[in-house]
């Protein structure tokens, strides 16, 4: 059986551990970098995704990639994704448990807040 978006068990622990693990990010790539604006996520994001892609078009086309290496590259857009949350004050868990909800919502062609 599919999980429900609407089921706690569904969006509350992962929006929530979104939500607890942003600031520890932010923390971290402080430590690490200069500070950076938003835009500058935002392009880094375009090239790790980019890069996820480009693993998954060799694969497409019948090369050999190590799961490792997606695994990689997936981590990179993760962390390039709450980094650009972090500059723009996003809480990409709220936002998410938002998303979800309508996105279910259009699936069972309800208006959000309908029973």
């Amino acid at each position: 059986m599919m999980a429900s978006p609407d089921s706690p068990a569904f969006q509350t622990p992962l929006a929530q551990q979104v939500t607890r693990t942003q600031p520890i990010m932010a923390d971290w790539n402080a430590g690490l970098y200069p500070p950076r604006p938003p835009e500058f996520f935002a392009l880094e994001l375009c090239g790790e995704t980019g890069e996820l892609a480009n693993k998954e078009k060799k694969l497409w086309r019948g090369q050999s990639i190590p799961p490792a290496e997606l695994a990689e590259e997936a981590a990179d857009v993760l962390i390039t994704l709450l980094n650009y949350c972090n500059a723009r004050g996003i809480d990409l868990g709220a936002a998410f448990d938002a998303k979800v909800r309508v996105v279910e919502g259009r699936r069972r062609g309800k208006a959000i807040g309908d029973p």
